[in-house]
């Protein structure tokens, strides 16, 4: 990529924000001017001609996205690099829909756009394709997780065309609603989306399934019958599992993706599709590849552009934004509304989630179900969740418990022969052992109050005032107070 200097109008309301991408820029050679409005950038843009134009969609006078397309159309070799804090798939669609060279979601990472600049720079006039802006809405696809930006950022630059897709990710971690968010936000949304998993169909039906058959082609053919492939003439057919797919259907479906055209099981003549693939496994195919069970040529066919799917534990941060969402989802459904406290949601960071979004998902149906409580809150958790394997959490570790435990352990040290223990000399001895495991505990987690009192199963309000109570700076390091 050969590198060279340009006029960079910068369009962000945070002064700060300004300074930082101009110094930046300016570093690099690049003549940098910046403005906080969609009107001051109107104002600018006829004297300056930017070759690159940055700019944030939340600006005081407006969507910074609505113009994009008519600037792109008065000035076809400028380039547009969209910044936003609404790190949603929506808004990454909208971006390159309106023509935008590149997306970044905030916060953005300095060297990454510099290099997007200088990437922007070293292109051609010819390289920027301007697609037809989408207007879905109702996305499924929620995160604001670095990995899902990534994602975003692969389905918004793929769905105007039809390479073939690879999904990878665990179970539960979303792949066919990738697939649907391709499909619905493309220009084949008006044609079907048929799904098929090879994991779940008998593997001696499965051509059969795909291709289709005709009558008396085996037992039970009464009629001839359409495949997959048929059914979503014109539209998107999303191949799941393909990792289970047997060899010789395999074989077929090669055939197919080479040729585009289908012949049914027992027929002779072939039929021409138009179809757009997606695949998607949870299974490493180049192992499977390794072991003889998966065609090589397949594997180059389907994985033209790969998008991998994080799994929930690696993007712990979004499982709030998830559980929020779900528990609104159930409510939609006509179950009753519930909300998730801090704590409740701090704990379910830490939780594993073997079985990723999936899981979630379920567990706040079963929630909003089994919770009587309006607010879904730690001690609510601990009956769902196997909160043993939490690091960190113990179970039961609540303030009653605390107390319970620091009797039990006087009772150990102190009554001698079965004397009695003044429930006073419980109350100083909790007060001497308590400020101590709560400074160990905010030590331990960096200060974060909402997860020392997810860990307690005690609501915030009461950590607080037990801090107040014993005099702990929770943001004092432990070695000094």
């Amino acid at each position: 990529m050969s590198r060279r200097s340009g006029k960079i109008l910068v369009v962000d309301d945070d002064p700060a924000i300004c300074i930082v991408i101009g110094e930046a820029l300016k570093r690099q050679g690049h003549i940098v001017r910046t403005v906080g409005s969609i009107a001051e950038r109107r104002a600018e843009m006829p004297g300056f001609a930017p070759d690159v134009l940055i700019t944030d969609v939340m600006l005081p006078d407006g969507d910074g996205l609505d113009d994009v397309g008519s600037i792109l159309a008065e000035a076809p070799n400028l380039r547009v690099i969209i910044l936003s804090a609404q790190n949603t798939l929506n808004t990454a669609v909208r971006a390159t829909g309106q023509g935008a060279f590149e997306y970044l979601p905030k916060p953005f990472d300095l060297n990454e756009l510099v290099r997007a600049v200088a990437e922007a720079l070293s292109i051609g006039p010819d390289a920027q394709e301007s697609g037809g802006e989408s207007t879905t809405e109702d996305l499924p696809l929620i995160g604001r997780s670095p990995q899902m930006q990534e994602v975003y950022r692969t389905v918004a630059r793929v769905v105007g065309n039809d390479l073939n897709i690879l999904v990878l990710g665990e179970s539960g971690t979303g792949k066919e609603l990738v697939a649907e968010a391709i499909h619905g936000l493309g220009p084949r949304r008006d044609r079907p989306f048929v799904a098929i998993n090879m994991a779940a169909i008998p593997r001696e039906l499965i051509e059969a399934e795909l291709f289709g058959y005709e009558k008396g082609a085996f037992t039970g053919a009464a009629a001839r019958t359409a495949g997959k492939f048929e059914q979503a003439e014109g539209g998107t057919l999303f191949l799941d599992e393909i990792g289970d797919m047997p060899m010789d259907a395999q074989t077929r479906l090669l055939r197919v993706l080479q040729s585009g055209e289908v012949t049914s099981v027992g027929g002779t003549r072939p039929v021409r599709v138009d179809v757009r693939i997606i695949a998607a496994t949870n299974q490493d195919l180049p192992a499977l590849i390794a072991e003889g069970r998966f065609r090589e040529d397949l594997f180059y066919r389907l994985n033209v552009v790969p998008i991998r799917l994080p799994a929930l534990r690696e993007r712990a941060g979004d499982v709030p934004l998830l559980a929020r969402h779900f528990l609104d989802q159930a409510a939609q459904s006509g179950l009753p509304r519930k909300t998730l406290s801090d704590e409740a949601a701090a704990l379910l960071e830490r939780y594993e989630w073997p079985g990723n979004v999936r899981e979630l998902q379920n567990l706040m149906k079963r929630l909003t179900v089994l919770t009587r409580d309006q607010e879904i809150q730690v001690q609510h958790l601990r009956q769902v969740l196997p909160l043993a394997d939490i690091p960190g959490v113990v179970p039961g570790a609540g303030a009653a418990d605390l107390r319970e435990s620091v009797r039990r352990w006087a009772r150990e040290q102190l009554a001698v022969g079965g004397a009695h223990v003044p429930d006073d000399l419980h109350e100083r001895l909790l007060a001497v052992v308590e400020p101590v495991l709560l400074g160990e505990l905010l030590a331990a987690l960096d200060g974060n109050q909402i997860r020392a009192a997810a860990m307690l199963g005690m609501n915030r309000n009461t950590l607080r005032k037990k801090l107040t109570h014993y005099d702990i700076d929770p943001t004092m390091p432990l070695r000094e107070r």
